[in-house]
C-alpha cells in the first residue's frame, strides 16, 4: 500500500461565503468559483483544498447530516510577523467573521489567534514571536 495525502475536503453550506473567507486569507480562488457546487484549490507543494456544497454531499450520501459542534478540524495559516497576526484577525473580525481566541502571546513562542470560517472550521493564525 502506498497511500499519499493529497487533499482536505470541506463541506460548506454557502460556497460563496466560504470562498470569500479563504480569499481574505490569501488564497487566489477565481471569483467565478462562487457558483460552483465543487471547487478545488492547489496549495504550494501540491496538496489541495476541496469545497463541496451540502447538496453535492447529499447527492451521493443521502443520509448525510450537518455535524454539530466543532473543534475536530482546523487549519493553521502562518503570518510573517506578530503584527500581521493581529492585523489579519482584526480584518476578519471587521468583515463580520466569528472570532474564537483573540491574538495572544503563546507560551510556545508564537503570536496566536483562532477564529472560525463560515461553517465553523477552526482557523489558527500564527507567527514566531518577536
Amino acid at each position: 500500500m502506498n497511500a499519499r495525502f493529497d487533499a482536505i475536503g470541506l463541506v460548506v453550506s454557502d460556497m460563496a461565503a466560504s470562498l470569500a473567507f479563504y480569499r481574505r486569507l490569501g488564497l487566489d480562488i477565481p471569483a467565478d468559483a462562487d457558483n460552483e457546487p465543487h471547487v478545488e484549490y492547489t496549495l504550494p507543494g501540491g496538496n489541495r483544498i476541496l469545497w463541496d456544497t451540502e447538496d453535492v454531499v447529499r447527492s451521493f450520501d443521502p443520509e448525510w447530516t450537518r455535524p454539530q459542534g466543532g473543534g475536530r478540524t482546523g487549519f493553521a495559516f502562518v503570518c510573517d510577523s506578530p503584527a500581521e497576526v493581529d492585523a489579519t484577525y482584526e480584518s476578519l473580525m471587521a468583515a463580520g467573521y466569528s472570532g474564537h481566541l483573540k491574538p495572544w502571546d503563546a507560551f510556545w513562542g508564537q503570536r496566536y489567534a483562532t477564529l472560525h470560517d463560515p461553517d465553523g472550521v477552526e482557523i489558527s493564525l500564527f507567527a514566531a514571536s518577536a
